[in-house]
């Protein structure tokens, strides 16, 4: 409770941060921030030449629209988390400066992923117009699939934040784990591909289908997501979150004398 008590007195400080992080991401590119609706429309584009074309995925209302919202919703996940590692571990040194909450740099990390999908959206709902994707009322609950994967993406950020100032090799580790990680849930290819052997795996036992999931059907399927989907999501939400911040605010006071 201490530490979220100094995150709201210091809640300036962070939006600072967040400004600070978007501002500087494309400083000195000629395009700024239109890189981050170019970024996920190139990968769209190749993505969709390689698979819809060579491998033929078949999807409901056209591939093009169907990766690009996984891509921003897994974009999302894999940039906040590991930027939240990072900004501790290379900006720690403001801690050895000024006292700033240690949970300051996950939530900017978070913040700016928001802003970033956020502006993200302006692509992908022009995609659907022009593909014939339908923009329905359920468009309006998308914001809670955004909350519940940064919360998700909050707890996990902390927890590899927390083995990064420990063990330094964590960051790499990551990286490699993110990339298997990608190929292991629904992202670029439709769910109903794979063998039920392996779809069991691929569903059931893997937290980013469901969030996955619950943020393709408002903005893809034009619907409110299932309970079965949402209720497991916000419980892995929840709790990933919990535990993270626990793990990491009984830690972060060492923090200093390792980063």
């Amino acid at each position: 409770m201490e530490e979220l008590r100094e995150v709201i007195h210091y809640r300036n400080l962070i939006l600072q941060l967040t400004r600070r992080d978007v501002m500087t991401r494309y400083k000195r590119s000629v395009l700024g921030i239109a890189w981050t609706m170019l970024n996920p429309l190139g990968m769209m584009v190749v993505l969709t030449i390689a698979f819809s074309h060579i491998f033929r995925f078949e999807t409901e209302y056209g591939y093009p629209a169907y990766v690009l919202s996984g891509l921003l919703a897994w974009n999302f996940f894999s940039q906040t988390t590991t930027a939240a590692m990072v900004n501790l571990v290379w900006g720690g040194g403001l801690l050895h400066r000024i006292y700033i909450p240690r949970t300051s740099f996950a939530l900017a990390a978070i913040a700016t992923g928001l802003v970033n999908l956020t502006l993200a959206l302006i692509p992908l709902v022009f995609i659907n117009l022009i593909t014939g994707v339908p923009i329905r009322a359920a468009i309006l609950f998308l914001p809670i699939p955004m909350l519940l994967i940064a919360a998700f993406a909050l707890g996990v950020g902390l927890l590899i934040s927390t083995f990064a100032v420990y063990y330094p090799d964590v960051a790499e580790m990551y990286g490699i784990a993110l990339y298997g990680w990608m190929y292991l849930t629904p992202v670029i290819y439709p769910v109903n591909i794979l063998p039920e052997s392996i779809r069991f795996w691929i569903t059931l036992l893997n937290p980013m289908y469901y969030f996955l999931e619950i943020y393709r059907a408002p903005i893809y399927y034009g619907r409110l997501p299932t309970l079965d989907l949402l209720i497991p999501a916000i419980i892995i939400a929840l709790v990933t979150l919990l535990v993270g911040w626990i793990v990491f605010t009984n830690k972060s006071d060492e923090f200093s004398y390792r980063i």
